[in-house]
């Protein structure tokens, strides 16, 4: 059985830092794609980030790019993500996901597998 584990989250003021992080196990994870996405309350889950097996590609929302960061341990099956410079606005449920696939994709519905979340909320 596969389980995704994220931890990291918490309060921070605006212009702080967190990082989070995402545990996977249950399966063989070295032809997946791994990534971040988030859901603000009455919102759809979003994109942020993504990267390959290798770890040599990542893909970044517009949103976030140049202020979070992505990477990877593939011998841990592990995930972090780097959130730097937050504002309001990044303020929701972190959710790290697994698609079964050798291409990326930045649809929520075609990834697989979820964890249960982190939350992440950005003070003014």
């Amino acid at each position: 059985q596969v389980h995704l584990v994220e931890s990291g989250g918490g309060l921070v003021q605006a212009g702080g830092s967190l990082r989070l992080s995402c545990a996977a196990s249950g399966r063989d994870f070295s032809s997946d794609y791994m990534g971040w996405f988030r859901q603000a309350p009455g919102k759809e889950r979003e994109f942020v980030a993504t990267i390959s097996t290798s770890g040599a590609f990542t893909y970044y929302a517009d949103s976030v790019k140049g202020r979070f960061i992505i990477s990877g341990d593939r011998a841990k099956n592990a995930i972090d993500l780097q959130l730097n410079s937050l504002k309001p606005e990044d303020s929701a449920v972190y959710y790290c996901g697994v698609r079964t696939s050798a291409h990326t994709s930045i649809l929520s519905a075609s990834y697989d597998y979820w964890g249960q979340g982190t939350q992440v909320t950005v003070s003014s």
